[in-house]
């Protein structure tokens, strides 16, 4: 739970500028004068984060934070309590807390080596006294991968070890669990984030038109205000029915907002990509769901791919990012908001993948945000208002939504010059960033904080002329 935030008179008044048009610099100073002015519109409360139901079974569990929420209807806000939590099978002997968990606890992942039948499947899975649940083929990395439980209580470690043993079996390792990168979030000025990276500018000369970019995170609820238009396709790895989600909505209205709010990329197109399930604590993801969907990125032309979530490090996700990589695609996550102190983590940290950090309004690090070598830009991502499912809006913190701007940025920039590289996306990015802390390139930082209309800039697709027709020229 957070403190309730005096929020309600000053986001009616914010939400209401940003419909007429008003900059949020000008709007800002007038705030401390709110207190007793009755805005028309919808009431802003202070809430928990709505709980959400299990529906991943063999998935243990994430706590989500809370958000200020926007709740259309009047009334004071309401705790909701979670519906009954679905059973599921501990067969670990040395249970370990759900959110401290890196990987399920009682399932591997493994290829098999050649093409097998579905006898010889059968044959290996009970051969090491495992119970077969899903396979998957993945085109982007040409195998199958096959998702088996451990019914007997033996450790995860174990069986990878006599899977490992077994020269029939190409790779065995555990279900590695990914987690949504969020916080709750407090008071800023509306939107600060547009300032922040030059974005107005920016977007003068790009709005990310013809960019597809691939959200991989919880349900997004396409039908929101926000992202009308922007859903260029979407893909369930879990195969269920759950609702929206607020993280997912959250992350797809800051990269391509464009009613009430802007985003980074207005123009841009989405793949809305579910890969984390609910569960009364939250929304995680495995190794199998995240592969899963980066590989529906790659096949259905993604050319930037935002993950707004973090993990352990894990061989197989680190094989997906390589392939996406070499296919151009651009990869952006966040680097995590373990702590300053914590262990670097994936795939923010992958070399292949663009980390991003959070700053605050005051240009001050994200105090929960992971560091390290790895760090890449920082951008805006503490108080960032974004959409909720049911046409709500929320304030909420983390380097998720940091991430979700460089998305943005990123197709702002591919929409400008098509044939960049991911390595020139990142090279543009990093040196056109607005330098922040200590002098030069740092841990806490990266390079600094992006700016949208440099970067942009930088980026333009050169003049043809006589004597060097354009690439894309007809010949």
């Amino acid at each position: 739970m957070t403190k309730r935030h005096d929020l309600t008179r000053r986001t009616q008044a914010l939400l209401l500028a940003a419909a007429l048009g008003l900059s949020p610099l000008v709007v800002a100073p007038a705030l401390a004068q709110m207190r007793g002015l009755s805005v028309g519109g919808p009431n802003i409360h202070v809430g928990p984060r709505i709980p959400i139901n299990p529906s991943v079974r063999y998935s243990p569990n994430l706590n989500y934070g809370p958000v200020v929420e926007d709740r259309i209807e009047n009334g004071p806000p309401r705790t909701r309590k979670p519906p009954p939590e679905r059973a599921s099978k501990k067969s670990s002997r040395n249970p370990v807390a759900a959110a401290d968990r890196t990987f399920v606890p009682n399932e591997v992942l493994i290829e098999i080596a050649g093409q097998p039948t579905a006898a010889q499947v059968q044959d290996i899975a009970k051969k090491h006294r495992l119970r077969q649940v899903q396979s998957q083929h993945i085109a982007l990395l040409d195998t199958t991968f096959y998702r088996w439980r451990i019914p007997d209580g033996r450790s995860v470690d174990t069986v990878v070890k006599q899977l490992s043993a077994d020269g029939g079996i190409k790779s065995a390792q555990r279900n590695s669990i990914f987690r949504l990168q969020d916080d709750p979030g407090g008071k800023a000025p509306f939107q600060y984030a547009l300032a922040k990276l030059r974005l107005p500018e920016a977007q003068a000369l790009s709005t990310g038109e013809k960019i597809k970019v691939a959200v991989i995170d919880s349900g997004i609820d396409i039908a929101h205000p926000e992202l009308a238009g922007s859903i260029a396709g979407t893909f369930d790895a879990l195969d269920s029915k759950e609702k929206a989600h607020a993280h997912g909505t959250s992350i797809a209205g800051i990269i391509a907002a464009h009613a009430t709010l802007k985003g980074a990329a207005p123009a841009a197109k989405l793949l809305a990509i579910r890969a984390f399930g609910e569960s009364k604590t939250g929304a995680e993801s495995t190794t199998f769901l995240v592969l899963k969907g980066l590989d529906y990125a790659a096949s259905n032309g993604a050319q930037i791919v935002n993950m707004s979530f973090a993990g352990p490090r894990d061989a197989v996700i680190a094989r997906g990012l390589a392939a996406a990589a070499a296919k151009n695609m651009v990869l952006v996550a966040a680097v995590g908001n373990a702590g300053p102190k914590a262990a670097p983590l994936f795939p923010g940290a992958d070399p292949h993948v663009i980390g991003v950090t959070a700053t605050d309004a005051s240009d001050a690090i994200f105090a929960k945000a992971n560091q390290g070598a790895y760090v890449a830009v920082a951008a805006p991502g503490v108080d960032i208002l974004a959409p909720l499912p049911d046409g709500k809006y929320g304030v909420s913190s983390g380097t998720s939504l940091s991430a979700a701007y460089v998305s943005g940025l990123a197709a702002l920039m591919l929409a400008r010059n098509p044939s960049l590289t991911p390595d020139e996306v990142r090279q543009a990015l990093t040196q056109s960033a607005r330098d922040l802390g200590a002098p030069g390139r740092d841990d806490r930082f990266g390079a600094g904080e992006a700016d949208a209309f440099a970067a942009v800039s930088a980026v333009a697709a050169p003049v043809a002329t006589a004597s060097e027709p354009s690439a894309r020229a007809p010949r």
